[in-house]
């Protein structure tokens, strides 16, 4: 149970003394009913209204956010934009940082939320959370390189990767599904097959896949359902 004027501010959207000057005000109900003061405690995830719009009061955040190329994968950075530049002001306040990273030319699904737990859990190497992307490369792409990232390509630094899915669908187009999440992974496994990346886009991570209907640079909130097959794919059940 948490204090009002706190659900409120932990929103992001005020402070705990503007939150306090709403429930004075009468503009504030839980339930239908309306909150008189500050003090009063209700449950995370409480049916919260504030002047007839329904508010989020739940602990953690989970968005699903379509990345433009041109940002960095970060909450903040001196030279170059972040991706979190692209969401509103109050949702810039809650702490949300990208579950993983995209290089900065790199488009597609990216995770935030401020679930801590949930993030590690689906980036921890035992959990081998799968990730494919569409990927286009210059040179043709042929049947060896499938037997490569099948089992295993050696980068240039001598390190050997994890056996990956490399599912072609034209002649320099492919599907990389990957169990692993080293620096440029994949752009260095083909620059070692002598096929330099021109496009990559991340299609799927885990069981979340990237809902087409969101353009570049957009944004949701995850369902019910995407969230409960993500907490299972990191084991957090």
């Amino acid at each position: 149970m948490e204090r009002i004027d706190k659900l409120l501010a932990n929103t992001g959207r005020w402070s705990r003394k503007e939150a306090a000057e709403l429930i004075r005000a009468g503009r504030v109900t839980v339930d239908g009913t309306v909150v008189e003061r500050r003090e009063e405690k209700f449950e995370p995830g409480a049916a919260l209204w504030v002047d007839g719009e329904r508010v989020s009061t739940e602990e953690y955040t989970y968005l699903m956010l379509h990345k433009p190329a041109g940002l960095v994968s970060a909450t903040e950075d001196p030279r170059e934009k972040t991706v979190v530049s692209l969401l509103p002001e109050h949702l810039r306040r809650v702490g949300l940082f990208p579950a993983g990273r995209l290089d900065k030319d790199t488009v597609g699904l990216l995770l935030l939320t401020n679930d801590g737990a949930l993030a590690h859990a689906l980036l921890a190497p035992k959990n081998h959370v799968d990730k494919t992307y569409l990927v286009r490369v210059e040179g043709g792409l042929d049947g060896e390189d499938e037997a490569a990232f099948r089992e295993g390509v050696t980068l240039a630094d001598g390190y050997r990767c994890l056996p990956a899915g490399l599912e072609r669908l034209g002649p320099n187009e492919a599907l990389v599904t990957l169990r692993e999440g080293k620096y440029h992974q994949i752009k260095r496994m083909c620059a070692a097959r002598g096929k330099p990346v021109a496009f990559l886009k991340r299609l799927t991570f885990g069981p979340l896949r990237l809902d087409e209907g969101l353009g570049a640079g957009q944004w949701r909130a995850l369902t019910g359902e995407e969230l409960a097959a993500l907490r299972a794919a990191g084991g957090r059940e």
